[in-house]
């Protein structure tokens, strides 16, 4: 087994020769608009997934993803020339949905700045359902009730306990 390092190494190297021989050795137009954007290559270094991205509609991709099906021989011997090592990976194209991903999170954030703006505005024109300030204060009379009340709790206190010494 290789260490993650190596894998790693190896799948950059992969994604570099990949993304320059379809710029230079591959002359295939339906290519044009191709990104090669990550390699990963698994631990026994036999397998490597190559993430693309096609600028384009729906059609672009299908013709891409063919394209890209039938190139995979000569971007696999090119790949196996100028990495050097003892067997080649094979290389598998799965298109790369982060970009699609990424603007679906940016519209959905859009959406939540306009939906706290608009509680924003809803709550600056809002007013309380009850008294402005919903905390009893103390007021002469409520004091006078509660000194009493204490009053006659100390004195019930004291005659429980019964006569102290001192």
């Amino acid at each position: 087994m290789a260490d993650t390092a190596r894998a790693r190494r190896l799948a950059k190297r992969i994604a570099q020769i990949v993304a320059s021989g379809l710029e230079y050795e591959v002359k295939d137009p339906r290519l044009a608009m191709v990104t090669i954007t990550d390699a990963r290559v698994t631990p026994d270094l036999r397998d490597a997934t190559v993430y693309y991205t096609v600028f384009g509609d729906d059609a672009d991709h299908a013709s891409t993803a063919a394209a890209l099906a039938s190139a995979t021989g000569v971007l696999r011997s090119r790949v196996g020339q100028q990495t050097g090592v003892r067997f080649t990976p094979t290389l598998t194209f799965v298109a790369d949905t982060v970009p699609d991903d990424a603007r679906r999170l940016d519209e959905l954030l859009a959406q939540a700045r306009e939906a706290d703006a608009e509680v924003a505005r809803l709550a600056s024109t809002a007013e309380h359902a009850g008294d402005a300030d919903p905390y009893r204060a103390d007021t002469e009379d409520d004091d006078d009730d509660t000194d009493g009340a204490d009053d006659e709790a100390r004195s019930d206190a004291d005659v429980r306990r019964g006569p102290q010494s001192g």
